[in-house]
Protein backbone atom coordinates (compact mmCIF):
# COMPACT_ATOMS: atom_id res chain seq x y z
CA UNK A 1 0.00 0.00 0.00
CA UNK A 2 1.63 3.56 -1.09
CA UNK A 3 1.65 4.87 2.38
CA UNK A 4 5.26 7.61 1.63
CA UNK A 5 4.89 11.27 1.36
CA UNK A 6 8.15 12.70 -0.81
CA UNK A 7 8.58 16.04 0.63
CA UNK A 8 11.09 18.27 -1.96
CA UNK A 9 12.52 21.71 -0.40
CA UNK A 10 16.06 22.78 -0.04
CA UNK A 11 15.40 24.48 2.58
CA UNK A 12 15.34 22.48 6.21
CA UNK A 13 13.08 23.90 7.98
CA UNK A 14 10.22 23.65 5.34
CA UNK A 15 11.10 20.06 5.42
CA UNK A 16 11.07 19.82 8.72
CA UNK A 17 7.59 21.34 9.06
CA UNK A 18 5.99 19.30 6.25
CA UNK A 19 7.20 16.22 8.28
CA UNK A 20 5.83 16.99 11.59
CA UNK A 21 2.53 17.71 9.73
CA UNK A 22 1.68 15.03 8.01
CA UNK A 23 4.51 12.44 10.18
CA UNK A 24 1.32 10.57 12.35
CA UNK A 25 -0.07 10.20 9.04
CA UNK A 26 2.48 8.93 6.31
CA UNK A 27 5.86 7.77 6.15
CA UNK A 28 8.14 10.83 4.80
CA UNK A 29 11.32 10.92 2.78
CA UNK A 30 13.26 13.79 1.95
CA UNK A 31 15.39 15.52 -0.51
CA UNK A 32 16.71 19.17 -0.80
CA UNK A 33 16.82 19.23 -4.27
CA UNK A 34 15.97 17.99 -7.78
CA UNK A 35 18.82 15.33 -8.63
CA UNK A 36 17.83 13.75 -4.86
CA UNK A 37 14.26 14.02 -5.66
CA UNK A 38 14.43 11.55 -8.90
CA UNK A 39 17.08 9.32 -7.39
CA UNK A 40 13.94 8.61 -4.45
CA UNK A 41 11.46 8.39 -6.96
CA UNK A 42 13.28 6.00 -8.58
CA UNK A 43 13.99 4.06 -5.51
CA UNK A 44 10.16 4.33 -3.48
CA UNK A 45 8.09 4.93 -6.39
CA UNK A 46 5.75 2.10 -5.46
CA UNK A 47 5.60 2.95 -1.94
CA UNK A 48 5.12 7.04 -2.84
CA UNK A 49 1.50 8.33 -2.41
CA UNK A 50 2.64 11.81 -3.13
CA UNK A 51 5.02 14.21 -3.82
CA UNK A 52 5.56 17.73 -2.36
CA UNK A 53 7.72 19.68 -4.34
CA UNK A 54 9.52 23.44 -3.90
CA UNK A 55 9.96 25.25 -7.58
CA UNK A 56 13.08 27.28 -6.82
CA UNK A 57 15.93 24.68 -5.45
CA UNK A 58 19.80 24.30 -6.96
CA UNK A 59 21.14 21.07 -8.89
CA UNK A 60 17.33 20.99 -10.51
CA UNK A 61 14.48 23.21 -9.90
CA UNK A 62 10.76 21.97 -9.56
CA UNK A 63 9.83 21.53 -13.11
CA UNK A 64 12.98 19.76 -14.00
CA UNK A 65 11.23 16.82 -11.33
CA UNK A 66 7.85 17.06 -12.84
CA UNK A 67 9.50 16.83 -16.75
CA UNK A 68 10.92 13.43 -15.27
CA UNK A 69 7.63 12.36 -13.79
CA UNK A 70 5.89 13.20 -17.14
CA UNK A 71 8.37 11.55 -19.39
CA UNK A 72 8.71 8.14 -17.21
CA UNK A 73 4.82 8.07 -16.81
CA UNK A 74 5.32 8.62 -12.86
CA UNK A 75 2.93 11.72 -13.31
CA UNK A 76 -0.34 9.23 -14.43
CA UNK A 77 0.55 7.19 -10.62
CA UNK A 78 1.50 9.59 -8.19
CA UNK A 79 -0.03 13.52 -7.43
CA UNK A 80 2.19 16.37 -6.66
CA UNK A 81 1.60 19.44 -5.16
CA UNK A 82 3.80 22.82 -5.70
CA UNK A 83 4.26 24.00 -2.51
CA UNK A 84 6.51 27.30 -3.45
CA UNK A 85 7.07 30.58 -2.24
CA UNK A 86 6.99 31.60 -6.28
CA UNK A 87 3.35 33.44 -6.02
CA UNK A 88 3.62 34.38 -9.65
CA UNK A 89 0.59 33.20 -11.74
CA UNK A 90 3.07 32.52 -14.63
CA UNK A 91 4.71 29.66 -12.65
CA UNK A 92 1.77 28.43 -11.67
CA UNK A 93 -0.04 28.26 -14.75
CA UNK A 94 3.16 26.55 -15.67
CA UNK A 95 3.07 23.90 -13.18
CA UNK A 96 -0.45 23.20 -13.49
CA UNK A 97 0.56 22.52 -17.73
CA UNK A 98 3.08 20.23 -16.20
CA UNK A 99 0.21 18.41 -14.55
CA UNK A 100 0.34 19.11 -10.89
CA UNK A 101 -2.72 18.62 -8.58
CA UNK A 102 -2.76 21.82 -6.38
CA UNK A 103 -0.26 24.49 -5.86
CA UNK A 104 0.08 25.85 -2.46
CA UNK A 105 1.62 28.82 -1.64
CA UNK A 106 3.93 29.84 1.63
CA UNK A 107 3.57 30.60 4.10
CA UNK A 108 0.53 27.97 4.18
CA UNK A 109 -1.86 27.33 7.11
CA UNK A 110 -0.82 23.19 8.44
CA UNK A 111 -4.75 22.34 8.62
CA UNK A 112 -5.51 23.78 5.33
CA UNK A 113 -1.97 22.21 3.89
CA UNK A 114 -3.10 18.86 5.46
CA UNK A 115 -6.37 18.61 4.71
CA UNK A 116 -5.94 19.20 0.89
CA UNK A 117 -3.21 17.15 0.83
CA UNK A 118 -4.68 13.60 2.12
CA UNK A 119 -7.91 14.91 -0.36
CA UNK A 120 -5.80 14.64 -3.09
CA UNK A 121 -3.50 11.78 -2.16
CA UNK A 122 -7.73 9.82 -1.60
CA UNK A 123 -8.49 11.06 -5.01
CA UNK A 124 -5.64 9.25 -6.31
CA UNK A 125 -5.97 6.13 -4.26
CA UNK A 126 -9.89 5.88 -5.81
CA UNK A 127 -8.44 6.76 -9.32
CA UNK A 128 -5.75 3.96 -9.37
CA UNK A 129 -8.02 1.94 -7.96
CA UNK A 130 -10.39 2.40 -11.00
CA UNK A 131 -7.59 1.77 -13.51
CA UNK A 132 -6.52 -1.30 -11.53
CA UNK A 133 -10.11 -2.64 -11.78
CA UNK A 134 -10.72 -1.68 -15.81
CA UNK A 135 -7.84 -2.85 -16.62
CA UNK A 136 -8.37 -6.26 -14.57
CA UNK A 137 -12.36 -7.10 -16.56
CA UNK A 138 -10.25 -5.64 -19.58
CA UNK A 139 -8.17 -8.49 -19.36
CA UNK A 140 -10.61 -10.92 -18.29
CA UNK A 141 -12.82 -10.03 -21.69
CA UNK A 142 -9.91 -10.69 -23.43
CA UNK A 143 -9.05 -14.04 -22.06
CA UNK A 144 -13.18 -15.06 -22.59
CA UNK A 145 -12.87 -13.76 -26.10
CA UNK A 146 -9.19 -15.92 -26.63
CA UNK A 147 -11.33 -19.06 -25.08
CA UNK A 148 -14.13 -18.43 -27.36
CA UNK A 149 -11.82 -17.95 -30.31
CA UNK A 150 -9.62 -21.03 -29.64
CA UNK A 151 -12.62 -23.14 -29.29
CA UNK A 152 -13.76 -22.14 -32.95
CA UNK A 153 -10.68 -22.34 -33.94
CA UNK A 154 -11.06 -26.07 -32.85
CA UNK A 155 -14.53 -26.55 -34.47
CA UNK A 156 -13.56 -25.26 -37.69
CA UNK A 157 -10.59 -27.84 -37.82
CA UNK A 158 -12.65 -30.48 -37.48
CA UNK A 159 -15.31 -29.78 -39.45
CA UNK A 160 -13.47 -29.16 -41.90
CA UNK A 161 -11.41 -32.39 -41.66
CA UNK A 162 -14.63 -34.21 -41.05
CA UNK A 163 -15.40 -33.29 -44.96
CA UNK A 164 -11.82 -34.29 -45.66
CA UNK A 165 -12.35 -37.83 -44.63
CA UNK A 166 -15.54 -38.07 -46.93
CA UNK A 167 -13.58 -36.98 -49.53
CA UNK A 168 -11.02 -39.81 -48.73
CA UNK A 169 -8.52 -37.39 -48.44
CA UNK A 170 -5.82 -37.35 -45.53
CA UNK A 171 -7.38 -33.93 -44.13
CA UNK A 172 -4.54 -31.69 -45.69
CA UNK A 173 -6.27 -30.24 -48.12
CA UNK A 174 -7.56 -27.70 -45.82
CA UNK A 175 -4.20 -27.26 -43.63
CA UNK A 176 -2.66 -26.14 -47.49
CA UNK A 177 -5.43 -24.05 -48.27
CA UNK A 178 -4.45 -22.17 -44.79
CA UNK A 179 -0.93 -21.81 -45.62
CA UNK A 180 -1.32 -20.89 -48.86
CA UNK A 181 -4.14 -18.57 -48.16
CA UNK A 182 -1.60 -16.51 -45.62
CA UNK A 183 1.26 -16.44 -47.92
CA UNK A 184 -1.15 -14.66 -50.16
CA UNK A 185 -2.58 -12.61 -48.00
CA UNK A 186 0.77 -11.46 -46.49
CA UNK A 187 1.88 -10.44 -50.10
CA UNK A 188 -1.36 -8.40 -51.20
CA UNK A 189 -1.00 -6.52 -47.61
CA UNK A 190 2.66 -5.90 -48.54
CA UNK A 191 2.01 -4.92 -52.11
CA UNK A 192 -1.65 -3.16 -51.91
CA UNK A 193 -2.12 -1.40 -48.14
CA UNK A 194 -5.52 0.06 -49.69
CA UNK A 195 -6.97 -3.22 -48.82
CA UNK A 196 -5.87 -2.76 -44.84
CA UNK A 197 -5.10 -6.17 -44.00
CA UNK A 198 -3.50 -5.96 -40.83
CA UNK A 199 -1.74 -8.89 -39.05
CA UNK A 200 -4.97 -9.75 -37.29
CA UNK A 201 -7.17 -9.50 -39.92
CA UNK A 202 -4.68 -12.07 -42.59
CA UNK A 203 -4.48 -14.74 -39.30
CA UNK A 204 -8.19 -13.87 -39.11
CA UNK A 205 -9.09 -14.98 -42.26
CA UNK A 206 -6.22 -17.57 -43.16
CA UNK A 207 -8.13 -19.72 -39.84
CA UNK A 208 -11.19 -18.67 -41.56
CA UNK A 209 -10.02 -20.69 -44.95
CA UNK A 210 -10.40 -23.74 -42.82
CA UNK A 211 -14.46 -23.49 -43.59
CA UNK A 212 -14.78 -23.49 -47.71
CA UNK A 213 -15.82 -26.41 -47.82
CA UNK A 214 -17.85 -27.32 -45.06
CA UNK A 215 -21.05 -27.13 -46.54
CA UNK A 216 -20.02 -30.75 -48.56
CA UNK A 217 -21.06 -32.30 -45.36
CA UNK A 218 -24.72 -31.63 -47.05
CA UNK A 219 -23.95 -33.20 -50.27
CA UNK A 220 -24.28 -36.89 -50.63
CA UNK A 221 -21.39 -39.68 -51.14
CA UNK A 222 -22.85 -40.58 -54.84
CA UNK A 223 -22.28 -37.44 -55.58
CA UNK A 224 -19.05 -36.05 -53.74
CA UNK A 225 -17.10 -39.35 -54.56
CA UNK A 226 -18.40 -39.75 -57.89
CA UNK A 227 -14.89 -40.18 -59.86
CA UNK A 228 -16.20 -39.26 -63.41
CA UNK A 229 -17.86 -35.49 -64.36
CA UNK A 230 -20.82 -34.60 -62.75
CA UNK A 231 -23.93 -34.40 -64.48
CA UNK A 232 -25.69 -30.82 -64.77
CA UNK A 233 -27.91 -32.16 -62.12
CA UNK A 234 -25.77 -33.17 -60.14
CA UNK A 235 -23.37 -30.50 -60.53
CA UNK A 236 -26.12 -28.19 -59.32
CA UNK A 237 -26.42 -30.11 -56.15
CA UNK A 238 -22.64 -29.93 -55.64
CA UNK A 239 -23.00 -26.22 -55.67
CA UNK A 240 -25.08 -25.99 -53.12
CA UNK A 241 -22.09 -26.62 -50.36
CA UNK A 242 -21.57 -22.29 -50.61
CA UNK A 243 -24.67 -21.86 -49.11
CA UNK A 244 -24.82 -25.07 -46.96
CA UNK A 245 -22.26 -23.77 -45.61
CA UNK A 246 -22.62 -20.55 -44.16
CA UNK A 247 -25.54 -21.65 -42.80
CA UNK A 248 -23.68 -24.55 -40.97
CA UNK A 249 -21.44 -21.72 -39.67
CA UNK A 250 -24.67 -19.62 -38.67
CA UNK A 251 -25.93 -22.81 -36.54
CA UNK A 252 -22.40 -23.89 -35.14
CA UNK A 253 -20.30 -20.60 -34.59
CA UNK A 254 -20.22 -18.66 -31.51
CA UNK A 255 -21.27 -14.94 -32.49
CA UNK A 256 -19.22 -13.31 -30.17
CA UNK A 257 -16.06 -14.32 -32.37
CA UNK A 258 -17.60 -12.05 -34.61
CA UNK A 259 -14.55 -11.67 -36.94
CA UNK A 260 -13.65 -15.06 -37.23
CA UNK A 261 -17.26 -15.76 -37.66
CA UNK A 262 -17.76 -13.27 -40.44
CA UNK A 263 -15.07 -14.06 -42.36
CA UNK A 264 -15.56 -17.71 -42.25
CA UNK A 265 -19.28 -17.19 -43.26
CA UNK A 266 -17.70 -15.01 -46.57
CA UNK A 267 -15.10 -17.75 -47.39
CA UNK A 268 -17.77 -20.36 -47.07
CA UNK A 269 -20.62 -19.12 -49.22
CA UNK A 270 -18.60 -16.58 -52.31
CA UNK A 271 -14.97 -18.84 -52.44
CA UNK A 272 -16.99 -19.99 -55.69
CA UNK A 273 -17.25 -16.76 -57.25
CA UNK A 274 -15.84 -15.05 -60.30
CA UNK A 275 -13.91 -11.78 -60.61
CA UNK A 276 -16.14 -11.45 -64.00
CA UNK A 277 -19.54 -12.12 -62.61
CA UNK A 278 -19.53 -16.01 -63.48
CA UNK A 279 -19.01 -17.79 -60.13
CA UNK A 280 -21.92 -18.89 -58.02
CA UNK A 281 -23.74 -19.07 -55.78
CA UNK A 282 -24.67 -15.10 -56.10
CA UNK A 283 -22.83 -14.21 -59.14
CA UNK A 284 -21.31 -11.53 -57.74
CA UNK A 285 -18.22 -9.55 -59.61
CA UNK A 286 -15.14 -7.18 -58.92
CA UNK A 287 -14.73 -6.11 -55.51
CA UNK A 288 -18.42 -7.12 -54.35
CA UNK A 289 -16.75 -10.67 -53.88
CA UNK A 290 -15.43 -10.62 -50.38
CA UNK A 291 -11.42 -10.35 -50.14
CA UNK A 292 -11.57 -13.00 -47.85
CA UNK A 293 -13.09 -15.30 -50.38
CA UNK A 294 -10.77 -14.35 -53.27
CA UNK A 295 -7.95 -15.01 -51.46
CA UNK A 296 -9.16 -18.65 -50.52
CA UNK A 297 -10.37 -18.99 -54.21
CA UNK A 298 -6.82 -18.91 -55.28
CA UNK A 299 -5.29 -21.13 -52.86
CA UNK A 300 -8.28 -23.55 -52.91
CA UNK A 301 -8.03 -23.92 -56.83
CA UNK A 302 -4.21 -23.75 -56.53
CA UNK A 303 -4.00 -26.84 -54.16
CA UNK A 304 -6.12 -28.83 -56.21
CA UNK A 305 -4.36 -28.61 -58.98
CA UNK A 306 -0.80 -29.16 -57.64
CA UNK A 307 -2.34 -32.54 -55.60
CA UNK A 308 -3.83 -35.51 -56.77
CA UNK A 309 -7.04 -36.23 -57.06
CA UNK A 310 -9.19 -39.62 -58.07
CA UNK A 311 -9.78 -38.05 -61.33
CA UNK A 312 -6.46 -36.24 -62.59
CA UNK A 313 -2.67 -37.07 -61.65
CA UNK A 314 -1.12 -33.53 -59.94
CA UNK A 315 -0.10 -30.54 -62.11
CA UNK A 316 3.27 -29.11 -61.63
CA UNK A 317 3.44 -25.97 -59.74
CA UNK A 318 4.44 -24.26 -62.71
CA UNK A 319 1.81 -25.68 -64.66
CA UNK A 320 -0.17 -24.85 -62.15
CA UNK A 321 0.61 -21.03 -61.83
CA UNK A 322 0.21 -20.48 -65.56
CA UNK A 323 -3.04 -22.25 -65.86
CA UNK A 324 -4.10 -19.68 -62.68
CA UNK A 325 -2.61 -16.42 -64.14
CA UNK A 326 -3.71 -17.29 -67.92
CA UNK A 327 -7.51 -17.52 -66.75
CA UNK A 328 -7.82 -21.15 -67.68
CA UNK A 329 -9.45 -21.62 -63.74
CA UNK A 330 -12.04 -18.67 -63.84
CA UNK A 331 -11.01 -15.09 -63.23
CA UNK A 332 -9.23 -13.75 -61.13
CA UNK A 333 -8.47 -9.92 -59.24
CA UNK A 334 -5.80 -8.52 -61.24
CA UNK A 335 -4.37 -7.19 -58.02
CA UNK A 336 -4.47 -10.59 -56.29
CA UNK A 337 -2.99 -12.54 -59.39
CA UNK A 338 -0.02 -9.84 -58.93
CA UNK A 339 0.24 -10.93 -55.62
CA UNK A 340 0.37 -14.46 -55.96
CA UNK A 341 3.42 -13.87 -58.87
CA UNK A 342 5.60 -12.22 -55.78
CA UNK A 343 4.38 -15.25 -53.56
CA UNK A 344 4.80 -17.87 -56.27
CA UNK A 345 8.21 -19.29 -55.25
CA UNK A 346 6.87 -19.51 -51.13
CA UNK A 347 3.83 -21.22 -52.90
CA UNK A 348 6.28 -23.71 -53.99
CA UNK A 349 7.82 -24.17 -51.30
CA UNK A 350 4.79 -25.17 -49.48
CA UNK A 351 3.68 -27.32 -52.00
CA UNK A 352 6.54 -29.34 -51.77
CA UNK A 353 6.81 -29.04 -47.84
CA UNK A 354 3.10 -30.11 -47.49
CA UNK A 355 2.43 -33.19 -50.17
Amino acid sequence: MKDTLLVVDDMEINRDILENIFSDSYKIIKAENGIEAIAMLNKHKDNICAVLLDIVMPEMDGFGVLDFMHKNGIDKVIPTVLITGDTSNESKQKGYSMGVSDVIEKPFDSQIVNTRINNIVELYKHKNGLEQLVDEQTAKIKHQADKIRTTNKKLWDTLGAIVEFRNHESGMHIYRVREFTRVLLEAVAANYPEYGLTDELIDAMAFASVMHDVGKINISDTILLKPGRLTDEEFEIMKTHTTKGSEIIDAVCDTDDELYFKFGRQIARSHHERYDGRGYPDGLSGDDIPLAAQIVAIADVYDALVSRRVYKPPFTPAEAFRMITNGECGQFNPKILDSLKIARPKFEELAKKLK
